[in-house]
């Protein structure tokens, strides 16, 4: 989608999710251990970006043509508390928006990013195990241009420019069952944490 905003991330304060309030961190669990679907530990995200109001989730683009909003947009499966505002999402958000203003430069026309289809936290009613999305490191495109993706043929097309041109990016194969996906495009950089240069905080080695 076009953003409307201005391209400032660095308006954005960066917050470490230990030194938030209780509730806040029992719904992000930063830095605690969630074992993915073959059992595997991976370590949540720590630093997060605190967006503070709607406003400012519409204001402040990621990249060029992608605004804070689109990867925060859930629905009623998300925590009570991380749908109003001030809401967190980790880091690593900013990585996967350079990615997708690649992917739009290619396919050359908007890019959709579906409601749940961006940042969804450890409390999220669709988190049963670790997913690249609670890590702010995937999305779900439901449609480029005006094209629904909601067959093989359209999603393994855009798998496919995704995969080649972009650096790191691994593509969700087609399908129905557990693992696949037969109604978006789902991209993601893997269990990708990032930790500012401005964050504040002892880190452990």
């Amino acid at each position: 989608m076009v953003a409307t905003g201005e391209l400032s991330l660095a308006r954005l304060k960066v917050v470490d999710g230990l030194e938030l309030d209780q509730k806040y961190k029992e719904a992000l669990r930063p830095a605690e251990l969630m074992r993915d679907r073959q059992g595997r530990a991976r370590r949540l995200p720590r630093f997060f970006y605190e967006i503070d109001s709607r406003q400012t989730a519409r204001e402040i683009r990621l990249a060029p043509h992608f605004s804070v909003w689109e990867f925060i947009e859930v629905d009623l499966r998300e925590t009570d508390l991380l749908r109003g505002f001030p809401r967190y999402i980790p880091c690593a958000v900013a990585l996967v928006a350079a990615e997708l203003e690649l992917f739009r430069q290619q396919v050359g026309t908007f890019v959709h990013i579906a409601a749940n289809g961006g940042y969804r936290s450890p409390a999220h009613a669709l988190a049963r195990e670790a997913s690249t999305h609670s890590w702010g490191a995937a999305v779900d495109i439901y449609k480029i241009g005006d094209e629904y993706l909601d067959d093989q043929e359209k999603i393994e097309r855009y798998s496919r420019i995704a995969t080649r041109l972009l650096p790191g990016v691994w593509a969700r194969p087609y399908g129905h069952n557990v693992g696949y996906a037969d109604d978006h495009l789902h991209l993601d950089l893997g269990y990708v944490t990032v930790t500012p240069r401005d964050a504040a905080g002892e880190i452990e080695q």
